[in-house]
């Protein structure tokens, strides 16, 4: 389907529709669907220059134009990764995918906190499952690099062969992959940060990657609830096993930044702007962990290019951000690699590459 087969009328209509003000007046989460078929229709708007060279990155090996990747949640099913690399993003996470399709939560089940800028969901992995996905990308490419972000079902027996499902299905035809143990809405899931499950979830995922034809990359994805003692268990698990990086981090349980706020006690977990500090302080603090080597993309809160910048300077290797995009629209995209690009000038380096870390112990040592 194509915008011109619409009737003037009804594709006129859609348009208006899609304005950042109209789709902020609609459901939250029709809006969202609303965001999507736009993507589908062609109605993205392409990427006028080529990025510049103060933005490419090496990720765990892969070579992206540029730093900023669109994080899981938005696209579910695998369906616009293509338009997302037309704009101009320099990865893409679809997902998260269960092996088998699950409607996810009862809604309503995603808000906006406007005041404060932030989103609670508790969708629940709804998606259509692996085959699905699984075709589509095998059929369309994309400009940015295409992550696929694995979980498990609500009902499986066994949560880690969900997971080695998803290494087996998509090794094949992913640039990366995401084990994501962090989402809040699944009951039990967060569990498997910690122990010896964390440590039965690594074997048998990389062994499972260990036996495709490609090798391809896989990330860890956890929450920003962690404690110290909790972060250090979790470096020494992942310590040797061959992960290729984290990503940090998933969304929060907590709500000090947002007491007050209408809406700040739906059940799920929290994003945008409020989550900003906490998630860059987790990411800084494992940065300090796992030390300058390992591949860190940091995600919560990235509203901006001074808090883009914020999260290479506190470790990240790449970004990714979704909610801001709720309430800024596709503009932030370029408005952070201008910003990303005057930084790296401005203090005489070449790439961001130079910038990572230069502020790590500054963050983790933040009070919230």
């Amino acid at each position: 389907m194509n915008l011109s087969s619409l009737s003037p009328f009804l594709r006129n209509s859609f348009l208006r529709n899609l304005t950042r003000d109209g789709l902020l007046a609609m459901e939250p989460e029709r809006a969202h669907q609303a965001t999507i078929m736009a993507l589908k229709l062609g109605l993205a708007p392409s990427q006028k220059f080529r990025d510049a060279p103060e933005l490419k990155t090496i990720l765990a090996g892969l070579e992206l134009a540029n730093p900023i990747g669109m994080a899981a949640g938005f696209d579910k099913n695998a369906e616009v990764h293509t338009a997302l690399g037309t704009i101009g993003f320099g990865l893409t996470e679809v997902g998260t995918l269960t092996p088998r399709a699950q409607r996810g939560n009862k809604k309503p089940r995603l808000f906006r906190l406007m005041g404060a800028r932030g989103v609670i969901n508790r969708m629940g992995f709804n998606n259509e499952g692996h085959a699905p996905a699984y075709e589509r990308l095998r059929l369309q490419g994309s400009r940015a690099m295409v992550g696929v972000n694995i979980g498990a079902n609500k009902d499986t027996e066994d949560f880690v062969a969900d997971y080695v499902l998803g290494v087996e299905r998509f090794s094949d035809i992913a640039d990366y992959l995401t084990i994501n143990i962090s989402s809040p809405n699944t009951p039990g899931l967060r569990d498997l940060q910690s122990g010896e499950l964390l440590n039965r979830l690594l074997s048998s995922v990389l062994s499972a990657r260990a036996r495709q034809k490609v090798r391809v990359p896989v990330f860890l994805k956890l929450a920003p609830d962690l404690d110290q003692s909790q972060m250090d268990e979790i470096c020494a698990s992942i310590s040797g096993t061959g992960l290729d990086g984290l990503i940090i981090s998933n969304t929060t349980l907590a709500r000090e930044t947002v007491a007050g706020f209408p809406g700040a006690d739906e059940a799920g977990g929290l994003s945008g702007i409020p989550l900003f500090d906490l998630s860059t302080r987790c990411l800084a603090q494992m940065r300090q962990r796992v030390g300058p080597d390992l591949p860190i993309i940091g995600v919560g809160g990235v509203h901006s290019a001074q808090s883009a910048l914020d999260k290479f300077e506190a470790g990240a290797n790449a970004i990714q951000l979704y909610t801001a995009l709720v309430f800024e629209g596709m503009d932030l995209l370029e408005e952070i690699k201008a910003g990303l690009i005057e930084a790296v000038r401005a203090r005489k380096q070449k790439t961001v590459a130079d910038l990572v870390g230069s502020r790590v112990d500054e963050w983790a040592s933040k009070l919230i």
